[in-house]
Parts: structure tokens; sequence; C-alpha cells
């Protein structure tokens, strides 16, 4: 069974050119260690709300532990609008 990953925060507009480098850098290697690449959205209704999505992860417990190693080591959390956080929803195929 593979799994899907879709996680949503809010960036306020001053953070948004840090934030894009950090997801930018985060994602690159992510890929490298998971050979799974992530895509980066913003809402179309509001340029402050980025989602990252993740399909087909084979192996969910190692790409999340390989995950929130990253989000820390590139500060991720600090550039999100007070108050907010990373939310993740994970789906999985039939």
């Amino acid at each position: 069974m593979t799994t899907s990953y879709y996680i949503y925060y809010r960036v306020p507009a001053g953070n948004a050119e840090r934030a894009r480098s950090a997801v930018g850098a985060l994602q690159r290697e992510l890929s490298a260690a998971t050979g799974i690449v992530g895509r980066l959205l913003r809402r179309r209704d509001d340029d402050t709300t980025w989602m990252e999505i993740y399909e087909g992860v084979p192996d969910g417990p190692a790409f999340e532990v390989k995950l929130v190693e990253l989000v820390a080591r590139h500060g991720l959390p600090a550039l999100l609008a007070p108050g907010s956080s990373r939310k993740q929803e994970v789906f999985c195929t039939f």
C-alpha cells in the first residue's frame, strides 16, 4: 500500500521568499533521501496558504521521520504565520 501526503500551512507575505527557498531545499533533500518528488502549491484565492504534496510513498514511517528532520533543519516552523502550524493529511490507496 502506498500513501500520499498533503501538508498545508500559512506563510505571511513577508516570509514568502525565505519559505519558498526553505521548502525547495527541503524537497530536494527529501527526494534525494527517499526518491519521492514533492510539489509546492499555493491556494488560488489566498497566496498565504501553501500545500506540499508527496504522492506514492511506499514507506510512510521512514518518510515521515525524514520529513520531520528536514522541516526542523530548514526552520520552516519559524516562517509560518503566527499561531499557524503545518497540518498533515495522509491518504492511502485502495
